[in-house]
Parts: structure tokens; C-alpha cells; sequence
């Protein structure tokens, strides 16, 4: 990564595990590229995270350099720390604020690239954000219509049509242009990181309707979407069933498959890939990478989370930050 790149790295629900997979993940760092990095957040927060994980960092101002100590764009809670381990309102509305924050730091270039541990939706309904977790949240801050989620992983990469909405809602959003523009936002990633990418679309139905027998929507909205990214020279094709689909994938005849919804593509992705595979928002004018865990508030507090995932975002965003960035 280019050395003067900034990487801002959020807290994620103060209460959950981020604290804490954060400062593991920096600790494993050599400590020059540590300066690559902003936390926003609460240094309260990390100094409660580095006690229980034994890290040993120091924490600073953003504007503090050269001292040896971490980078943290301190966002005022406006109440106490919140207590580890529980679903809060006032974790929830932090969580926000720690995005809101990296989102301002991003869109005006003092970041290049934003990392994110994770956040609890409850927590962040309680406090009145009404977001259907990163992804929404993301496109709301930004003014983006939409965006689009990758699970990436080092065999298997997935892109959802739809995610965070019922089954019923994903079936009804799986139209000829959503599925399009998902296959568009996934042809542009690859493209920029330097890869014209083999991309399979996954059918809906079972055996994508088998003609019609079990419904017709792969027929009526997911082939003609391949069909007119074929003719823009996507190198796409589909749709294939999706109980094959994956395993053809990981065993190299794809680069990306397109999910229809959100276990479709997340299933075969945290089965071979759950410590390492990471969540990247396509279609923002920012560029953001996450862990693919939740809050784990039954060990939160413990020191015993894993940070292999966060390592993963942050290689990640490294390899985001060495290329041009994406248009919305």
C-alpha cells in the first residue's frame, strides 16, 4: 500500500467484539504501517479492548504522530461507555456515529479506503437508525441509490442481487435491471483490480424453473439480464442452478457468482471461507471493506475473538487502496 494512504478503520458496536479484533489485528502489524491507520472511535473503548487482549498499544489523537501511538478520531457517545457484552441503544447509536464520521473522513480524501468491524443492528434500531445494517446505511450517507454486497474470499467470491430483505422481497427484486446492474457493479470491481473476471449468474428456482415447471422467473428476468451484459462484452453466463454453481466456482471455472439473495450467496461463502472471507460495498462513491462476523456479544469482553477476519478486511482494503477508485 502506498504509504501516505489512510486507512480509517470504525469501531463497530462498542459492546462487541470489533474493540477488541481491531487491536489484536494492529498489534499483528509491524508497527511502521500502524501509521497507515485512523481509528474512529473512542480511545475509552480501546484501552477496555487492549486490557483484555493483552496487546499493549497506546492510543492518541488523530493529529498525533510519530509517538508510537494509534490514530483515533475521538466521536464524543454523548453518555458513558457502554456496558460490553449487551444489546444498547447508546452502542447503537455510536455505531453510527463512528460510520458517519468515516464516511465524512472518505468522501472528503482524508481517508482512502474504510474498513468497518461489526455493528448490531437491534442496537442501531433502538437508537432510532432505521438501516438495514452497513449496506443501507452506507448508500444513505453517500446519497447513493443503491449498492451492492461482495463476499470475497480467496476461491469463492459472491455478489447479492438483494440482501437484507425477506425472501419473498429478494424474489420480487430479482428483475431484469437489478440483476443487470449486479452483474455491472461486480464486472467493474474485478476489472479494477486488474481482472476481467468469468462471472456465472445463479438461478432463482430450483434447476433455474427446469423450463417453467418451478416458475418462471429465471426465464422472464435472469437470462435476459445475461444476455444484454453479454452484448455490452461482460463475459457472463446463466443462469445456472445454483446447487452447482458454487462448487464449479470455488473449483476455478468462475470468478464471481451472482446471488439472488442473501443466504444463497452467503451459505457456500461461510462454508468455505468463515474465518476469511470479508463483505466489500460496490456501488458507493467510497470504497469500504468489513469483517463477515457479527458482534459476538457472548465472548465480547472475554479476549478470546479472533482477528484473522479483520486482518483479511484490512489486506483488502490495502489491495483497494493500490487501485483507482471505483465509480458509483
Amino acid at each position: 500500500m502506498d504509504r501516505n494512504a489512510k486507512v480509517a478503520v470504525t469501531l463497530g458496536d462498542p459492546s462487541g467484539v470489533g474493540p477488541e479484533v481491531i487491536v489484536k489485528a494492529l498489534a499483528a502489524l509491524p508497527s511502521e504501517e500502524r501509521r497507515d491507520f485512523v481509528i474512529v472511535g473512542n480511545v475509552e473503548a480501546l484501552e477496555r479492548a487492549d486490557r483484555v487482549s493483552g496487546t499493549g498499544l497506546k492510543f492518541g489523537p488523530a493529529d498525533a504522530g510519530g509517538d508510537g501511538r494509534i490514530a483515533v478520531d475521538e466521536v464524543a457517545l454523548g453518555a458513558a461507555l457502554p456496558e460490553i457484552g449487551k444489546v444498547s441503544p447508546v452502542a447503537g447509536d455510536a455505531s453510527v456515529r463512528y460510520i458517519t464520521r468515516a464516511v465524512d473522513l472518505a468522501m472528503s480524501g482524508k481517508a482512502d479506503v474504510i474498513v468497518t468491524a461489526p455493528i448490531n443492528k437491534e442496537a442501531m434500531n433502538l437508537a432510532g437508525h432505521h438501516h438495514d445494517g452497513h449496506t443501507g446505511l452506507l448508500a444513505h450517507l453517500t446519497g447513493s441509490k443503491s449498492s451492492f454486497m461482495l463476499l470475497a474470499s480467496e476461491r469463492l467470491n459472491t455478489i447479492h442481487v438483494s440482501t437484507h430483505i425477506s425472501l419473498k422481497g429478494a424474489i420480487e427484486r430479482a428483475k431484469t435491471e437489478r440483476v443487470l446492474a449486479t452483474i455491472e457493479a461486480g464486472h467493474r470491481h474485478f476489472l479494477r483490480l486488474g481482472k476481467n473476471a468469468r462471472i456465472a449468474v445463479a438461478g432463482l428456482n430450483p434447476h433455474c424453473g427446469e423450463n417453467g415447471l418451478f416458475g418462471t422467473e429465471d426465464m422472464e428476468f435472469l437470462a435476459p439480464a445475461v444476455e444484454q451484459a453479454q452484448a455490452k462484452g461482460i463475459d457472463v453466463v446463466g443462469p445456472i442452478s445454483a446447487d452447482t454453481v458454487f462448487a464449479r466456482a470455488y473449483n476455478g471455472a468462475f470468478d464471481l457468482v451472482i446471488a439472488q439473495y442473501h443466504d444463497q450467496g452467503h451459505i457456500p461463502i461461510k462454508l468455505v471461507a468463515f474465518e476469511t472471507a470479508v463483505n466489500v460495498s460496490l456501488g458507493l462513491p467510497i470504497d469500504r471493506v468489513s469483517v463477515d462476523h457479527g458482534t459476538a456479544f457472548d465472548i465480547a469482553g472475554t479476549g478470546k475473538a479472533n482477528h484473522v477476519n479483520m486482518l483479511s478486511a484490512i489486506a483488502y482494503a490495502r489491495l483497494m487502496a493500490r487501485s483507482p477508485r471505483q465509480r458509483a
